[in-house]
């Protein structure tokens, strides 16, 4: 093997981290307290709606957003990404690197009609499912309702339906945990199945790029390398207190995935912890009426999806980014709940008020809802030591999860 890849879906028994470990209720955890989780993955979902939808634009290098203006990239078929064309990329920089890339404008009502669907898939299997966005979602099959016997099987049939259901493709990765799934779902991308069988998870982590890290980002990834960390086995080979002095509340987060560790049950009820909108402007803008009149379009939009959620929140949040990229947040929390929406209009202009006049125009404007109570579930959007079991019990798990 190649120092630095990661194993083709197998691996090592870890050493120093036993997996048999879970934060579930006993009656959600299969014998030994391994867990049983699929993580499912759309492969350039918007991108391959669009393709089906229309075969001229297939094998061509095709972005699903608007190219014109400050226009950014909602999602990159694999011909684009070729390119370096990636999601969230403004569009003006995607057709510099690819000029000969082909913009389609987002549909989004098809892709949640697509997405409901593939959840009613996954219904048919497991009732557990947190949906993270449209195009994916963890599964927790411990309990195997069918009766299949192997999570390995259920995450097979699952491609094999969205593909003759939807004529689209899928990506699966399967482990013990969340951590390791949602790695396994992205390595053999696209249209790919990846399994980290118990016992392999510090070894496939070891081998990773600390990027591929859920919760490195560009930024945590510099600091590391500026740290001397870039892979797994980097990582792991820094004290906990050496994590902890460099990154914070993220240190143990960190120690715990490089060792295969991840304790989070798959949550099928999340709860939103914030709602809110955001604009951002075809040219700059920085006079007080135009800010103003911008900011109760954006109370519109928001207030109509807080009362669709049944939602009431108590901290207001208003963020601009300047022209320069900088970002400036200001929040405001209450004692009573934000009831209607005229408050909430009231409290985002005192918070845009006291900031007037900006030292620069803006590009972007966003006003958040949060501090949430009686919300309805998280919407669909457009992201210790262990305990030792007997290792009998560790090996029949093993069996009955592949």
């Amino acid at each position: 093997m190649t120092k630095g890849a990661p194993p083709d879906n197998v691996g090592a028994v870890m050493a120093d981290a036993n997996p048999n470990i879970t934060d579930e209720p006993a009656e959600n955890a299969a014998p030994g307290g391994l867990r049983k989780i699929i993580h499912i993955d759309m492969d350039a979902f918007f991108a391959s709606v669009e393709q089906r939808d229309d075969p001229s634009l297939r094998g061509l290098p095709l972005a699903v957003g608007s190219a014109t203006g400050r226009g950014v990239v909602a999602a990159a078929s694999y011909e684009a990404r070729k390119f370096g064309v990636r999601s969230a990329m403004p569009s003006q920089r995607a057709l510099r690197l690819c000029p000969d890339l082909v913009f389609r404008m987002p549909r989004f009502d098809v892709y949640r009609d697509i997405s409901r669907h593939i959840r009613a898939i996954f219904a048919d299997y497991t009732p557990i499912i947190e949906p993270l966005s449209l195009d994916e979602a963890y599964l927790d099959v411990t309990a195997d309702m069918r009766g299949i016997g192997s999570a390995t099987r259920i995450a097979e049939l699952i491609r094999e339906r969205i593909r003759s259901e939807l004529n689209l493709t899928a990506s699966a990765g399967v482990s013990y945990n969340k951590f390791l799934a949602k790695l396994a779902s992205d390595q053999n991308k696209p249209d790919g199945l990846c399994v980290i069988r118990p016992g392999e998870g510090a070894q496939f982590v070891a081998g990773l790029p600390v990027r591929r890290f859920h919760g490195v980002g560009p930024r945590g990834a510099e600091k590391m390398a500026r740290l001397g960390i870039e892979t797994g086995e980097d990582l792991r080979a820094r004290p906990i207190e050496v994590l902890r002095e460099h990154f914070g509340s993220q240190a143990d987060y960190l120690y715990r995935a490089v060792r295969g560790i991840d304790l989070r049950p798959v949550q099928a009820h999340r709860r939103r912890k914030s709602l809110g909108g955001e604009r951002t402007f075809a040219h700059d803008i920085s006079s007080g009426p135009a800010l103003r009149e911008t900011l109760d379009r954006i109370v519109d939009i928001v207030w109509d999806r807080i009362e669709s959620a049944n939602a009431h929140g108590r901290t207001v949040t208003l963020k601009m980014r300047f022209a320069d990229f900088t970002l400036l947040t200001r929040a405001r929390s209450v004692e009573h709940v934000v009831e209607s929406k005229t408050d909430f209009a009231r409290i985002g202009h005192a918070l845009l008020d006291e900031l007037l006049p900006l030292p620069q125009p803006i590009r972007l404007m966003g006003l958040t809802l949060s501090s949430l109570e009686g919300a309805d579930e998280a919407p669909e959007t457009v992201e210790g030591a262990p305990a030792a079991n007997g290792t009998s019990d560790s090996r029949n798990a093993q069996l009955s999860l592949f």
